[in-house]
């Protein structure tokens, strides 16, 4: 079931990485960002290795970016997908492992094709003009650096999307700043409540504190509201993701009530219920099987007890 969105609407404003162009402040933000690929701390892991020089760390990328496949999107939230779709790009390689990863071949077996910040510009650019809502960046956190100096390419060539920072939420607060003005609109993970099971399931290593940090860099720029546009597509904001996992194991409850007391209870959250077993999590004894309906009554209950007020809940498929 959909749970209507607190928002305001607003009339269509280019976004404001043009104004960051127009400053010279774009410019200065790639530079900052590409000097970090020599000794790359994009990540919370901070491997400090040179991808400029042909080093790889944890994510296994280099100097270039990655892309596995870009389209437009219809099944994200209303908001993000609107009614001709969001223009997502899927970045190859991830900060993480996660044991029942959909997209594995993507994130941890590095499918896709190297491209230069030209080509990715001109992907975006080609988004556009298919009419997409917005540039989507799926799995974007070790690609910074060139997506910036993409948007530096793209934007005198006419780019007026909004952009969609999608990530798993494991996240460098200093990385975040970086994107201040840059990102219009944050779609981040809130994976975990636990450490434990956070670097047991998804090999990330003090995933709360990370995460938490970064959530609340997101909220600092965007704030609790989000902003729509006259079709009702967000222009600015942030939506929090939740994946409820088999035995509770994302911890749900601890999620929703530190989304509530340190961000603010009208956040818009995503509350998914879309779990099936995939890659490693197949005939695992915990994350073998799906998600039962009690086990999302609970994670609705929870979301309903945190006094959360906005975002989406799905009808539990019985299938």
């Amino acid at each position: 079931m959909l749970q209507e969105a607190e928002s305001r609407s607003i009339r269509c404003e280019p976004p404001s990485y043009v104004s960051l162009y127009e400053q010279g402040e774009l410019a200065i933000r790639a530079e900052r960002a590409n000097a970090r690929l020599s000794s790359c701390d994009l990540c919370p892991r901070a491997c400090g290795v040179d991808r400029l020089g042909g080093e790889r760390g944890y994510c296994r990328s280099g100097e270039y970016p990655v892309v596995a496949s870009w389209n437009l999107h219809q099944w994200e939230e209303p908001p993000i997908s609107g009614t001709r779709g969001s223009g997502t790009i899927f970045f190859s390689n991830c900060t993480g492992r996660c044991l029942f990863c959909q997209n594995y071949p993507i994130s941890q077996l590095g499918v896709g094709n190297v491209m230069s910040t030209g080509d990715l510009s001109d992907v975006m650019l080609e988004l556009q003009n298919r009419g997409a809502h917005n540039v989507n960046l799926v799995t974007p956190t070790h690609f910074v650096p060139q997506i910036i100096t993409a948007l530096l390419e793209a934007v005198p060539r006419g780019l007026r999307l909004p952009l969609v920072y999608n990530s798993s939420g494991y996240e460098s607060q200093s990385t975040i700043n970086l994107l201040d003005g840059v990102v219009d609109v944050y779609l981040p993970d809130a994976k975990y409540g636990d450490d434990g099971i956070a670097r047991e399931l998804s090999g990330f290593v003090d995933y709360t504190r990370h995460n938490r940090e970064a959530l609340l860099a997101m909220f600092g720029q965007v704030g609790d509201r989000l902003v729509l546009d006259s079709e009702g597509v967000a222009k600015r904001g942030m939506i929090v993701r939740h994946l409820v996992l088999p035995d509770g194991l994302a911890g749900t409850g601890q999620v929703m009530r530190w989304v509530a007391d340190h961000l603010s209870e009208r956040v818009h959250v995503a509350l998914m219920d879309q779990y099936f077993p995939a890659h490693q999590a197949v005939g695992h004894p915990v994350l073998g099987r799906n998600v039962t309906p009690q086990e999302y009554e609970a994670a609705l209950g929870a979301f309903e007890a945190a006094g959360l007020q906005n975002g989406w809940l799905q009808e539990h498929d019985l299938m």
